[in-house]
């Protein structure tokens, strides 16, 4: 038998993460889960300047950001009225896909839920999928889901 004990939903905040963190609230609901929200701050090095770039980015702030991602959650619970299942919030800083694998690794997770599509244009290019990414390493079996899933 499946035991779903703790699903663990990242989320960027995006529309596209939107249906994941719904399809993780009712998958928590069915099986008693705890539901996990985790918001990933890209660490100082994905915004470095290097040679294509011809000026420096302006420093970052990253303890602003922490309490940006924390606020955004604390928004994620109550716009989604989640609040009924108790969701961990979780604020971790780094590479989003490593961060969202070792969350799983560190929290037990059973499930992760993540939406198929994050940011796009240059970005995914640039740094792959984090979604593909996390499928290929997560620890635990991976949920992804698509943005028009409701």
């Amino acid at each position: 038998m499946i035991t779903i004990r703790r699903i663990l939903v990242p989320t960027d905040f995006s529309d596209y993460a939107r249906p994941a963190v719904r399809y993780a609230a009712e998958l928590a609901e069915k099986f008693s889960a705890e539901l996990v929200l985790l918001h990933v701050v890209p660490d100082a090095v994905l915004a470095l300047p290097d040679a294509v770039m011809p000026t420096p980015t302006p420093a970052v702030d990253l303890s602003e950001l922490t309490e940006a991602g924390k606020e955004g959650l604390a928004h994620l619970i109550a716009a989604e009225k989640l609040e009924k299942r108790h969701p961990r919030a979780e604020v971790r800083i780094g590479s989003p896909a490593d961060e969202i694998i070792a969350a799983a690794r560190d929290l037990h997770a059973d499930l992760v839920c993540i939406g198929t599509h994050g940011r796009g244009g240059l970005a995914r290019v640039l740094l792959g999928s984090v979604a593909e990414h996390v499928v290929r390493q997560a620890p635990c079996p991976v949920l992804t889901v698509r943005p028009n899933a409701s």
